[in-house]
């Protein structure tokens, strides 16, 4: 048997999987806050232990920069090792992937019931795929055929420099260029990002904010989830909210069409991480897919190019099993 794990700055995802199973039939799975660890070596013996198993293998997909054999969670004062966590759990191997690298890997076995479709387009099968998944930060990866199998590649693109496409985009670099040294996509279609747009229509006076959500919104730690949830209510109770949600979706968009065209990703866009599924409502009747389509003389092509919304949150856990199954150990 061996373990895949989801490890993200919060929770962790883990499951056990025979290598003669399936990534939908774990021997066992678990979910256990990251932070009161110290280490991931403490939290999988802990994980082991509770369930009274032994594994050979592992499949790690973290949320931060891999290098090499090495990675650093974005969100803990972890350190990663391959060498350090075979050693220290007494496996055969282990295997560390990007946390989007792990989505890219889940995608292939996802079904139509974890997907909202927002644009069906012209699948090719076997043509390339990207994800795009704006949570904390915003992830890229991509994904090609190799003639037998899929194969997923890290991105680091969410750190691409942010290119306007009108004037209140031009405004909104130039307000984000005062504050930061280089503005990325990141910086605004992401959960840090959110209340970056909101800051600056704010500054800049556009559109009504009511004095009680000024009031909620100073005294408030998660400003994103404030500013999203106000957004989704019904009647609009603030102009501004809406607004910051329709330019991060616009925008959003707009990068999502970047990177199917940078990819050609004709087997689709995949679009991941927490905030999409909580705004699901919203996304088809927003300018996401106009600014997705709006590439001048190759809009004809983004066009059939389909787009689905991944709503199953055990992707990545899914996809870091599936590499283990299908790209490490063969029974």
């Amino acid at each position: 048997m061996f373990i895949a794990g989801d490890v993200g700055g919060t929770k962790t995802n883990l499951g056990v999987y025979k290598l003669s199973g399936s990534v939908e039939t774990p021997v066992i799975e678990d979910s256990l806050p990251t932070s009161p660890y110290e280490t991931l070596e403490s939290l999988v013996r802990d994980f082991l232990s509770k369930h009274s198993l032994t594994v050979e293998f592992a499949v790690f997909g973290v949320a931060g920069p891999v290098v090499g054999s090495r990675a650093t969670i974005t969100n803990l004062p972890w350190i990663i090792e391959e060498e350090a966590l075979k050693s220290s759990l007494g496996l055969s191997s282990v295997k560390i992937l990007n946390d989007l690298e792990a989505i890219a890997y889940g995608v292939p076995v996802l079904h139509e019931k974890d997907l909202f479709t927002l644009n069906e387009g012209k699948r090719i099968q076997h043509g390339p795929m990207a994800v795009i998944a704006p949570g904390t930060g915003l992830g890229e990866a991509y994904i090609t055929w190799d003639g037998t199998h899929y194969v997923a590649h890290a991105s680091e693109g969410g750190h691409v420099d942010f290119a306007p496409r009108c004037r209140e985009e031009i405004e909104l670099l130039s307000y984000l260029l005062e504050r930061f040294n280089h503005v990325s996509y990141e910086r605004i279609c992401s959960g840090m990002g959110i209340p970056n747009i909101y800051n600056f229509l704010s500054v800049m006076g556009y559109y009504e904010e009511p004095a009680w959500f000024a009031g909620k919104l100073e005294s408030t730690h998660d400003k994103t989830a404030l500013i999203l949830t106000t957004a989704l209510e019904d009647g609009t109770p603030c102009e501004r909210c809406t607004k910051t949600l329709e330019l991060f979706l616009s925008i959003l968009g707009a990068e999502a069409g970047n990177m199917a065209l940078k990819v050609l990703a004709t087997g689709g866009i995949y679009l991941g991480g927490g905030i999409l599924p909580r705004i699901i409502s919203v996304i088809a009747d927003s300018p996401f897919m106009e600014s997705f389509t709006r590439k001048g003389r190759l809009s004809h092509i983004i066009s059939d190019i389909p787009v689905n919304v991944i709503l199953n949150p055990k992707v990545a856990l899914m996809g870091a099993a599936t590499f283990g199954l299908s790209s490490l150990y063969k029974p």
